[in-house]
């Protein structure tokens, strides 16, 4: 390589265990690798002839990963002209829900449709919605509301009347989904599961999110604004590939991603071409439900919920229901991974439950036996544990398996899960992230976007001071090192999407993908981490990403070409979570 470009900065942290602090970096920016490492002078004489560009006081950092979102699908249903209503982005009663939607009635032009995101029932203290309560709101003016666990929507007598429904009636309910019906059998503005919910809300998404690709384009620009430089799509199917091919052709294109494919699309094992380098755009795995959500009480679990006004508003089984809440039986899962696993692709399993999680680690320790992977490099995958217990780490680790834990549902949650949603014994510990570090398995966060923000920051601030939003501690002996949890979003994520070779640490012959910090957070106060330390931007391949040109960019592509991904947003949001649509 021959470096062009020298970057110095007041503190470079590496995370590279073997240097892990240096002053400079020399970059070749036609291939976009990194060549040299260390102090000015050293960069200097691997190139002699590069510019100097200091940075100030800027410290840089390996770009953060984010190793399981839905980027494209999540900015569909939260970013303009969407409203994201969940409790983490300003709305933390219903009250404050309900001032917004008298507000966008008020202000919104008359023919402009509603389409909000993000209703939570437990954190928000809302109902569950009819047509009428939303008639109140808007009178007039069609508007869906998708509830946060994705498992339901809600909608007004408007919508009713925009789909045709003949006398109010919704048509007979699909397979695996149900419209909610009055007893005379007319809609009460609901609809549960994704058949009834595409059926119900398609009319009023296409018209009030004209630019899907533009929207997907500014999730994209709100993980870069996080620092973000590489994630993934976990809940791919070719349908998906044309918007991601069209967001990595543009210059300024903010992230890396990894595919990993439905295991319910039958060409979920197939390979996959594009005209963007792989290096950019890649299929990394497939994709596989173990159980639900923990918000509406569909995880695979051997503890109970308790009985009190929070979980009865939110409609919540008290259970356990064990297996019964599994989305494979264990056959099927079994026959899935033995056809996957000899065409060498990584699997990712979502699990919440602990009960899920002991079955998926047995068949996984079956499969891996079976087909010649135990004690190989396969990298399966855990996704979220919330509900984890900390022995079922330990036999990860055994097994070469990986755990991408999900620090929101701590962070958001916290509070409800402890001793609200389940004894604290359980609902303290939840996440265990600290016994997951120590049982020796590899551990990356993620943020499950459009779940929760993409703030790696936070995760990072949460995990290692166990504070909730609220600023409550829950289970201290679940914290980590400010390194360890650093790691989880740099080599160890990196590890997890399969690009631990040249992302997630600056070293020479990787990658130049940097974030650009406003201080160095291992020198501040951890509590107060995401206030003492910002972002200030990233760089991909020795280029720092200017995010105006790439929005500007994504504007320009005509929107027709990808008007179905208002379809698939539908669809995602559901399967993210692990609901009826997940069932094989």
């Amino acid at each position: 390589m021959t470096a062009d470009l020298i970057l110095k900065a007041v503190a470079i942290i590496t995370m590279d265990a073997a240097a892990s602090r240096a002053d400079a970096v020399a970059i070749d920016t036609t291939s976009g690798r990194i060549a040299a490492v260390g102090t000015l002078e050293a960069c200097r004489q691997a190139a002699p002839t590069a510019a100097v560009k200091d940075l100030g006081a800027t410290v840089l950092m390996p770009g953060f990963i984010d190793p399981h979102s839905h980027p494209l699908l999540g900015g569909v249903v939260t970013q303009e002209p969407a409203h994201w209503i969940s409790p983490h982005r300003g709305y933390a009663t219903f009250a404050d829900v309900e001032a917004l939607w008298r507000k966008l009635d008020a202000e919104l032009p008359p023919e402009e449709p509603v389409l909000c995101n993000g209703l939570d029932r437990l954190l928000q203290g809302a109902p569950e919605l009819t047509n009428v309560q939303l008639d109140a709101f808007f009178p007039k003016r069609p508007a869906v509301v998708i509830d946060n666990s994705g498992h339901e929507v809600y909608f007004n007598s408007a919508v009713i009347a925009l789909n045709g429904w003949a006398e109010g009636k919704p048509p007979a309910d699909p397979v695996g989904a149900r419209f909610g019906r009055n007893p005379d059998g007319t809609s009460n503005g609901r609809a549960y599961e994704t058949a009834a919910i595409v059926a119900a809300a398609m009319k009023v998404m296409k018209l009030a999110v004209p630019h899907p690709l533009l929207s997907g384009a500014r999730w994209y620009a709100l993980m870069a604004r996080g620092g973000v430089t590489a994630t993934t799509e976990h809940t791919f199917d070719a349908s998906l590939l044309s918007g991601y091919v069209a967001l990595a052709g543009i210059p300024d294109c903010p992230l890396r991603l990894a595919l990993y494919h439905m295991s319910i699309d039958p060409t979920c094992g197939q390979k996959i071409t594009t005209p963007i380098p792989e290096e950019m755009l890649w299929k990394q795995g497939i994709k596989l439900w173990a159980d639900g959500s923990p918000w509406v009480g569909t995880i695979a679990a051997s503890f109970p919920y308790l009985d009190n006004a929070t979980t009865r508003r939110a409609g919540i089984p008290l259970g356990p229901a064990g297996e019964a809440m599994l989305n494979y039986p264990r056959g099927q899962l079994d026959a899935i991974l033995d056809r996957h696993a000899p065409q060498g692709w990584q699997m990712a399993f979502h699990v919440n439950g602990d009960v899920g999680l002991d079955v998926v680690l047995d068949a996984y320790e079956r499969a891996l036996a079976t087909h010649g992977l135990m004690g190989k490099d396969h990298r399966w995958r855990l996704e979220h544990c919330g509900g984890a217990r900390g022995d079922q780490f330990a036999r990860a680790a055994r097994l070469g398996v990986v755990a991408s834990l999900m620090p929101a549902q701590f962070i958001y949650w916290g509070d409800l899960l402890d001793g609200t949603m389940f004894a604290p014994e359980i609902g303290s510990q939840w996440m265990r992230a600290g016994d997951a570090i120590r049982s020796g398995a590899s551990v990356s966060f993620h943020n499950d976007g459009c779940v929760s923000p993409p703030i790696p920051l936070l995760n990072v601030q949460a995990m290692v001071t166990r504070r909730t939003a609220s600023g409550r501690v829950h289970a201290a002996n679940q914290a980590v090192t400010l390194h360890d949890a650093f790691l989880a979003h740099t080599r160890h994520a990196a590890f997890h999407i399969g690009r631990d070779r040249d992302l997630g640490s600056i070293e020479p012959g990787k990658c130049a993908d940097f974030v650009e910090l406003s201080a160095d957070p291992f020198t501040v106060d951890t509590h107060r981490l995401t206030e003492l330390v910002r972002v200030l931007g990233t760089w991909r391949a020795g280029r720092r990403i200017d995010l105006d040109a790439f929005l500007g960019a994504a504007e320009s592509i005509d929107p027709k070409a990808h008007a179905e991904l208002v379809e698939k947003a539908a669809g995602r949001h559901v399967c993210s979570h692990g609901g009826a649509c997940c069932q094989p």
